[in-house]
């Protein structure tokens, strides 16, 4: 079974915790999956990844762009709303309440919630418990008051 983690955004917005655990990711020679869940979303992160850092480039393509369908698969991120991994990456990220199963197929699979919205943290509970007893191994993530990742469990 895959590593499931889970990330508990409390002090920052995903749009600057996504970034980063992408950079990390494109480091270890990973190709990653960011699935949200709505077009609007998608667009919104792909736009934002090509400027989040004047001194930082984070190569991706998103679902939908004419200009790098032909080369979905070799993209280091992917950016979908649908159930699709044409890249074939090592990490799934699903953002925005986003759903797939299974999620087998991945290396590593993320869960990023914004703590400040209950409806996000309840179905990132729910999606805990229904991985826990099927038994996955999982981690979870919380921001500290400073924003650094603290694991809690």
């Amino acid at each position: 079974m895959n590593e499931v983690l889970f990330y508990h955004l409390e002090q920052q917005t995903l749009e600057q915790a996504l970034p980063v655990l992408l950079e990390a990711t494109v480091k270890r020679g990973w190709k990653a999956v960011v699935q949200v869940g709505s077009a609007e979303r998608l667009a919104a992160l792909d736009s934002h990844l090509w400027t989040y850092r004047d001194d930082a480039f984070l190569p991706h393509a998103a679902k939908g762009d004419a200009r790098f369908a032909e080369h979905a698969d070799s993209q280091p991120i992917w950016l979908t709303d649908e159930e699709e991994t044409p890249n074939s990456a090592h990490v799934l990220f699903l953002v925005d309440g986003a759903e797939r199963a299974p999620i087998d197929g991945f290396e590593r699979t993320v869960f990023i919630f914004d703590g400040r919205d209950e409806e996000n943290v309840a179905r990132a509970r729910a999606r805990w418990s229904e991985l826990k007893e099927s038994g996955h191994e999982l981690t979870y993530w919380q921001q500290s008051a400073e924003g650094k990742w603290e694991q809690k469990a």
